[in-house]
């Protein structure tokens, strides 16, 4: 049996390499994408809507629309849920 001290070193340890592999990772994927493309992802991870994101970023609903569809495809995401955890993983929201 380990010691609560011994225990708590091993999960912090544990978490923060887990952490960092998943931040790593995430902006690894993240490469492919034009800076437009990660200004609209980052507003997909803080949960903004298609309508939301195309007042923040002075874009056209269509253009959101197109932008979320290339995120989609380049990052092999079936959902805006997977993007929303890529892009907090990256640190990016």
């Amino acid at each position: 049996m380990l010691s609560p001290a011994i225990t708590r070193s091993l999960i912090d340890h544990y978490a923060a390499d887990t952490v960092a592999a998943r931040a790593a990772a995430a902006a690894d994927c993240l490469r492919v994408l034009t800076g437009r493309e990660k200004e609209v992802a980052a507003e997909v991870g803080r949960g903004q809507s298609n309508a939301e994101i195309t007042r923040l970023l002075y874009m056209s609903e269509a253009t959101v629309k197109a932008h979320i569809s290339r995120v989609l495809s380049k990052l092999n995401a079936t959902n805006r849920v997977q993007v929303a955890i890529m892009m907090r993983d990256a640190g990016l929201t």
